[in-house]
């Protein structure tokens, strides 16, 4: 069989898809032929956005849903089926992050962190999964994690804490949901250049941190296209319950 990264003919949502990795990775799937539909609770922004991808020839779609309101996620999936049909795969990127020592994180921080990044995860690939169940047809769940998920950083142990839940839970469902013909994997991106993060790596902190990744660089969103589309695309068909990390070699630098 030939390799092939082509989504044509595929419908995929895209959660957290507002801004940053998610409005990204809607782009990049859109430009391989999807059908997408971004979904986020910025709703006014997500029109923009999508009236933006459908300017690029992108076929787009927007969906309200907060990840936290199982209730928003049932009524959001509802409403992208209606617009273009079951959907074959879902991107779980909705997320938040906050740095704050652990002795500082008060109980409310906790639970938002926790409840976005884990348990919002959960409720989206498991509404996701019932539904290509019930449609007799195969899919594809990635769930967006973090080497921050297999090693840790200071100052984020409630972040870490839900991206290592989220790993461990990529690939129970994997084991559970491969019967159905649905893979699960997750991608776990390194340190990627964003808006958000851009001025901190421009300071001296920011550079040394820089420096102890081994191909002495930040990601780019670009490095992130190739992995996303293969996790994404028939071409992985033989893969389910991966954990694939984007990070210029940081996992494997030495302590």
């Amino acid at each position: 069989m030939a390799l092939t990264c082509s989504l044509h003919g595929k419908n995929v949502l895209v959660t957290g898809a507002s801004s940053g990795l998610g409005l990204h990775f809607a782009a990049t799937l859109g430009a391989a032929g999807a059908t997408v539909v971004l979904a986020a609770r910025r709703d006014s922004l997500l029109q923009e956005t999508v009236a933006d991808l459908r300017a690029r020839g992108v076929s787009a779609h927007s969906v309200p849903m907060d990840v936290r309101d199982p209730d928003s996620v049932t009524a959001a999936f509802d409403a992208a089926t209606r617009e273009v049909g079951v959907l074959d795969v879902v991107i779980n990127n909705a997320g938040i992050s906050a740095t704050t020592a652990a002795l500082d994180i008060s109980h409310d921080e906790w639970t938002r962190v926790l409840d976005t990044n884990l348990t919002g995860c959960f409720t989206v690939a498991q509404q996701a999964a019932r539904r290509l169940k019930e449609a007799g047809r195969g899919g594809t769940i990635v769930n967006v994690a973090s080497i921050l998920g297999l090693r840790v950083a200071g100052m984020l142990s409630h972040y870490a804490a839900a991206k290592a839940g989220l790993v461990q839970l990529t690939q129970a469902l994997a084991l559970e949901w491969a019967r159905y013909r649905i893979r699960v994997n997750a991608l776990c991106p390194g340190y990627i250049e964003t808006d958000l993060n851009r001025d901190f790596f421009q300071t001296e902190a920011g550079k040394a941190l820089i420096q102890r990744i081994p191909q002495r660089r930040l990601g780019q969103l670009a490095d992130l296209d190739g992995p996303l589309l293969l996790l994404c695309s028939d071409s992985a068909a033989y893969m389910t319950g991966s954990i694939l990390a984007v990070d210029g070699g940081h996992l494997c630098s030495s302590l």
